[in-house]
């Protein structure tokens, strides 16, 4: 017999739970893998403007650490720019770019965006990455995100009738000559949140 997986105890959890709490919050305590939860802290609620933003970011220690900076944020949330300068700390064993750092820079972006611009009635993760190295990486690189209404009244045609949506998106990591050092594709995770409505069913 097969020992049970973490993932059958949070549905195992979630089952016995369920005499004492709604349909919808049980299943928001099954495995992150299965459903991921509705809710993402506190943090996701708030709207500092643009520039606040970016100085929370830059101050955020992992982007410290890795030499990443952002440049800038439009206050529109529908574009940012993303560098980072080589150094000591984040240069591997060939005097180049560590990749981890290239995958680190453009980690929450499109995330962000699409949250700020698409309402807080959505739930946004990213879901998973995938890169491509086209050249060693030097000096200083840079990666810029851009979203637009396209995109958005897809998001929204995608996820009317509440199921989930999975749009991968594109970014490349330039070098101060224009060359593409890596290619990043990112899959996220986008869902409407019930209405009240669907969630208590009809009366």
């Amino acid at each position: 017999m097969m020992p049970p997986r973490l993932g059958d105890y949070a549905l195992i959890g979630a089952g016995r739970r369920h005499s004492r709490y709604s349909g919808a919050v049980a299943e928001k305590m099954v495995s992150m893998s299965s459903n991921p939860k509705l809710r993402q802290g506190f943090l996701r609620n708030a709207t500092p403007p643009a520039w606040l933003t970016r100085v929370f970011i830059n101050l955020w220690p992992p982007f410290i650490g890795a030499g990443i900076r952002v440049e800038h944020i439009s206050a529109d949330f529908r574009e940012a720019r993303v560098r980072m300068h080589q150094r000591l700390l984040n240069t591997n064993i060939f005097g180049t770019h560590f990749g981890g750092s290239l995958f680190a820079m453009t980690d929450p972006f499109y995330a962000l965006l699409i949250l700020r611009n698409i309402g807080k009635e959505y739930v946004v993760w990213d879901s998973a990455s995938h890169i491509d190295f086209k050249l060693p990486a030097r000096g200083t690189v840079r990666a810029q995100f851009h979203i637009d209404d396209a995109i958005l009244a897809d998001i929204r045609e995608q996820t009317a009738s509440g199921e989930k949506y999975e749009p991968r998106y594109a970014v490349d990591v330039v070098d101060g000559q224009g060359n593409v050092v890596a290619s990043i594709n990112k899959t996220l995770y986008i869902r409407r949140k019930p209405t009240i409505e669907e969630r208590t069913g009809p009366q």
